[in-house]
């Protein structure tokens, strides 16, 4: 199958730091082309592939030093993406839907004769800025959005869509994957600590694992990212963190990085996760699961689907529960908690349910054209030339 893969431009693929989105998209890209198939990613030329690249912009913007506001660049890289797509032949577009700019995929993508679907990895809505301005023109896009298949990465994530926009199209549902290594090095007794990882922000909840932790006497390490950009982030993270950070019960061990933290999480005593609000995955969870890291997270959001709570971890309703579950932790197995990650959350299963998934995309448009006249596209503006691309 040849794979049309446009990826946010953003942050870097894979990741040098946090970044969810081009995590997923790099273990998806990876896994189609194991399993064969001709895949082309479309991505600033700073990313690493196995696959055919193809790049419109040296650099992903959050590493120019691009503000999120400032959009053009993004939308010059979807243009172009988009336009070569159509000027060639693929048997399906996947593009990704994470933050506000990427929302010009989809007026974008409007006349591409090409099956396409994409994946939902945000939340709406997306016209909003990190100050928490919020406007109304997702209402606008849903002009083009509605008739694009949908892929949530949760039950929970399509519900709460469906809650807004009963008209959208899901065509299935797939948990992110990540690349997970043998179980069999899965260590059975973990460190005398206990971890918290992600953005410094007040709904992923570090404040209350800094109090869970507190209350059960329990060692704390945090790997945040602190975002500068936000002055809410910040100003939360100087008033409601900072201050309880001692080097001694409760230490910040700097970012979240991929690739150099999963030693803490595979010596952790348990992730803690208390959510405040309806997280549409949380691929931490399935990284420290992957390890053998048992997850004690709050009941929300995709957390319900993601941990088998008394199995791989616990679900609390409260910070007195997390205490509880704490003392706990030690009933888990943490050769189970990998196996469960490896059978639910690899990269290959996901790969291969969005092999299923764009079967089934590509035969629904061959039906759709059977039962209407064909529609005659053009290319958006023209093909790009030679020297506009890199491989």
């Amino acid at each position: 199958m040849k794979i049309a893969q446009v990826a946010p431009p953003w942050i870097s693929i894979p990741p040098k730091s946090y970044g969810t989105t081009e995590y997923v998209i790099y273990h998806l890209v990876e896994e189609l082309v194991a399993l064969g198939h001709e895949v082309t990613l479309f991505a600033p030329a700073d990313a690493h592939t196995a696959a055919k690249q193809v790049s419109f912009i040296p650099k992903s913007l959050i590493t120019e030093g691009v503000p999120w506001q400032a959009t053009l660049k993004a939308y010059y890289h979807l243009h172009k993406s988009l336009e070569y797509i159509a000027g060639h032949a693929f048997d399906i577009v996947h593009t990704h839907l994470a933050s506000s700019s990427d929302m010009y995929i989809f007026p974008l993508a409007a006349m591409m004769s090409t099956p396409h679907l994409t994946t939902l990895h945000g939340y709406f809505p997306f016209d909003r800025t990190v100050d928490n301005w919020t406007g109304d023109a997702d209402g606008y896009f849903m002009e083009w959005a509605q008739h694009v298949p949908l892929v949530a990465t949760s039950e929970s994530a399509r519900e709460q869509v469906r809650r807004i926009s009963p008209k959208t199209r899901f065509a299935g549902v797939i948990p992110h994957g990540i690349h997970i290594e043998t179980c069999e090095a899965t260590p059975q007794h973990a460190a005398d600590y206990f971890i918290w990882q992600g953005r410094f922000t007040y709904e992923t909840g570090a404040h209350l694992a800094i109090e869970a932790a507190k209350r059960a006497r329990q060692p704390l390490i945090l790997a945040g990212i602190k975002e500068s950009h936000n002055r809410d982030a910040m100003d939360y993270y100087r008033h409601l963190v900072e201050p309880y950070i001692n080097g001694q019960d409760i230490r910040y061990v700097g970012p979240a990085i991929y690739r150099d933290n999963s030693e803490l999480l595979r010596q952790a005593r348990a992730l803690l996760a208390p959510l405040q609000w309806e997280e549409p995955f949380g691929i931490e969870m399935i990284r420290a699961m992957a390890m053998g890291c048992p997850v004690i997270a709050f009941a929300a959001g995709a957390a319900t689907e993601i941990i088998d709570h008394g199995r791989t971890g616990f679900l609390a309703h409260n910070v007195e529960e997390m205490e509880h579950y704490m003392h706990r932790i030690t009933h888990i197995d943490r050769h189970q908690v990998c196996k469960h990650a490896e059978r639910y959350f690899s990269a290959r299963v996901m790969a291969e349910k969005y092999v299923n998934v764009y079967q089934n995309v590509i035969a629904s448009r061959g039906h759709d054209r059977e039962a209407t006249a064909p529609i005659i596209t053009q290319p958006l503006v023209g093909t790009p030339t030679s020297d506009m691309l890199s491989a």
